[in-house]
């Protein structure tokens, strides 16, 4: 199979992923987008939102969708390094044995992720970017596709511990989910308080995603379309020297910007946004797309613009107007 006949495959596995998952996800369509976006580029992403609005559950109906493993952590103060990644113990014949941790799954849910130390988090670390995890000196290598998916409660900050920004940056994206509309809601409420359960077909197989993976990578772009999210990435770093009206505001409003690794994700995410659509190379505006996403978590705002009230999305968004 070409990979122009790939990509158009992909295109209608996508539509029909879409519609298993509204079986059971009602609403939310930018955040479902998001999520298989993140999928489909092989990077893992941060959930931000207030309890109550389906978050596991979107990751757990994804997973069934895919036919992928399955495992959600919940994380606690009290949550230690070796309850993620698995432990050896002394059997029966007094040999040790590795006990796999919960992290020996295609999808790994990582229920509020900020309610556990750093050390806990960092356990994650090495998961996230080798696709392995070292105990008692031997490396042990997790199965393809792997993707850590994170939620994080934004309101509820006593006795939280914030990812630090290199563990941030590890996530490709960071989704918010927002509340319902009206109608949404009132169809939430209805589907859920009846004694009925939506079924979920499985529509691919791990071996597709990761020929999707593979057939997106290898996707032409432009020189313009990776210029242009080079500068956008870099235009988010301040005091940079340049005299453009992009380095200015970021020289205003942030006290440090996205690194290189936002370049990368910008048009990897470029590449899937466009495979989405049923293009076979992007744009400037599938950059676009997901440069929020991509650098909402890797700039921080200085003084002046919480001063102002001026949000992280604003900035962005005025960055790529300029």
């Amino acid at each position: 199979m070409t990979d122009s006949e790939l990509l158009n495959t992909f295109v209608e596995q996508y539509h029909r992923l879409k519609q298993e998952m509204g079986k059971v996800i009602v609403g939310q369509d930018k955040a479902v987008d998001s999520l298989l976006l993140s999928i489909f580029t092989g990077g893992h992403c941060l959930l931000v939102g207030v309890p109550g609005l389906a978050k596991t559950l979107m990751v757990n109906t994804l997973a069934h969708a895919l036919g992928l493993s399955f495992n959600r952590i919940q994380f606690t103060p009290d949550l230690m390094p070796s309850d993620i990644t698995g432990s050896e113990i002394l059997d029966e014949n007094r040999h040790f044995q590795f006990i796999k941790g919960p992290v020996f799954a295609n999808i790994v849910l990582a229920d509020e992720i900020n309610r556990t130390p750093p050390k806990t988090q960092a356990a994650l670390l090495e998961a996230m970017q080798e696709k392995s995890v070292t105990v008692s000196g031997k490396s042990y290598r997790l199965q393809a596709p792997f993707f850590v998916l994170a939620t994080q409660n934004p309101i509820e900050q006593e006795g939280t511990y914030p990812l630090p920004e290199a563990q941030l940056d590890r996530f490709m994206l960071n989704i918010r989910i927002d509340y319902p509309s009206f109608q949404e809601e009132v169809d939430i409420v209805k589907g859920t308080t009846v004694d009925t359960t939506q079924e979920v077909s499985v529509v691919m197989s791990a071996e597709e995603i990761l020929s999707y993976q593979s057939v997106i990578r290898r996707m032409p772009v432009p020189d313009n379309v990776c210029e242009y999210a080079v500068r956008l990435a870099s235009s988010t770093r301040p005091n940079t020297g340049n005299d453009t009206p992009a380095a200015a505001l970021a020289t205003k409003y942030l006290s440090w910007g996205a690194g290189p690794r936002a370049s990368q994700y910008l048009v990897m995410g470029a590449k899937t946004h466009a495979a989405m659509q049923g293009k076979y190379s992007p744009d400037i505006e599938d950059v676009n797309a997901v440069a929020v996403e991509v650098l909402r978590h890797r700039v921080v705002r200085n003084y002046y613009a919480e001063a102002e009230g001026i949000s992280t999305e604003e900035i962005i968004h005025q960055l790529i107007a300029q």
